[in-house]
């Protein structure tokens, strides 16, 4: 544990596993038991500062974690610890210094204004007069909260909910921020407004972050390093370049053509945005010449677009070809 201090590590997973036993009916007077496990052998460390996306499709282990970090959850193997602490056992000390934030929930009171959400936790939680002030006074500039100090929460469009609940999971000065989904459902500025937030918030006062979020555009662009988890595992730990190099470099070229789509040799058809036909093809294999001799002996082209394949379509593809694994043992 003081190792981890010396080391600024503030998050460490090692060789994490969380199951859950059920029973599930198998006819009318007869239930079988199974084992689901969330999470299966993970190990990960965050250091202090650290801006990290973890993602992953429905029930692959992203809420367990959060769990098993605030001290909701405890493993059956291996070993978790924040700032050196078991968050199980030490949940008050360990929360003290941590920011959670579900994008579904809200500690907001709806019938009051949100200033009375604010007072509250600055009671509750005992923060002092002037760090409630700065903290206060920080989160109004950055995040807006003028026009919502005095609004009933009840009152409150999405954008502005989200805004203030993050600035509420901040109030206390935390080190870490775990934020599962904080940009779900928010329009095109209001989702940049959170995204800058929080880009700041890491950059100037050091806070490590751990996000999640179905939007692979918005992780890749908020953090540094990537953590994808499928079926409770950990598939891949790096940076968006270092993911590039695992699954090649991903483009996509569109066409203009009326008819069925003719065949481009290096590139696999993959379906119609409107009038376009999109193909996708690794830059690495394929070459741009090489291509644009084949589209010259296809009839009918109009228009020809090249694009660097979107992350979201990246992971896709990852996902699809880690659903072929192995689950772990049931039983």
């Amino acid at each position: 544990m003081n190792n981890d201090r010396e080391n600024d590590v503030i998050v460490r997973l090692d060789h994490v596993t969380k199951y859950f036993d059920q029973k599930r009916p198998v006819s009318l007077f007869r239930r079988e038991k199974s084992r689901v496990y969330a999470l299966n052998d993970v190990s990960f460390t965050l250091k202090r500062g650290d801006f990290a996306a973890y993602a992953g499709p429905n029930g692959a282990g992203k809420s367990t974690t959060f769990k098993l970090l605030s001290g909701m959850l405890r493993a059956q193997e291996g070993g978790v610890s924040v700032f050196g602490l078991d968050p199980g056992a030490k949940r008050i000390p360990v929360m003290r210094r941590t920011g959670v934030l579900f994008g579904n929930r809200s500690e907001l009171w709806w019938d009051h204004p949100v200033r009375g959400s604010f007072e509250w936790k600055k009671t509750v939680w005992e923060i002092e007069d002037s760090v409630y002030r700065e903290n206060v006074a920080m989160l109004t500039e950055l995040l807006g909260l003028d026009e919502l100090w005095n609004t009933f929460a009840r009152e409150l469009s999405l954008g502005q909910r989200m805004r203030a609940n993050l600035a509420l999971t901040l109030l206390h000065s935390p080190e870490l921020v775990l934020l599962d989904e904080p940009t779900l459902g928010l329009d095109v500025l209001a989702k940049r407004q959170m995204i800058d937030f929080l880009k700041t918030v890491n950059r100037e006062r050091g806070v490590t972050l751990l996000v999640t979020s179905h939007d692979m555009d918005d992780l890749t662009e908020m953090a540094r390093r990537l953590l994808l988890i499928n079926r409770g595992t950990l598939a891949f730990d790096g940076s968006y370049d270092e993911l590039v190099k695992t699954t090649g470099d991903k483009r996509q070229i569109r066409l203009v053509r009326d008819g069925e789509p003719p065949e481009l040799p290096g590139a696999e058809f993959v379906g119609r945005e409107r009038d376009k036909l999109v193909y996708s093809y690794d830059a690495d294999k394929v070459s741009v010449e090489r291509l644009f001799a084949a589209l010259s002996g296809i009839t009918g082209v109009r228009d020809v677009e090249l694009a660097r394949e979107s992350i979201e379509s990246v992971i896709a593809s990852l996902y699809r070809e880690w659903s072929g694994a192995e689950k772990p043992a049931e039983g």
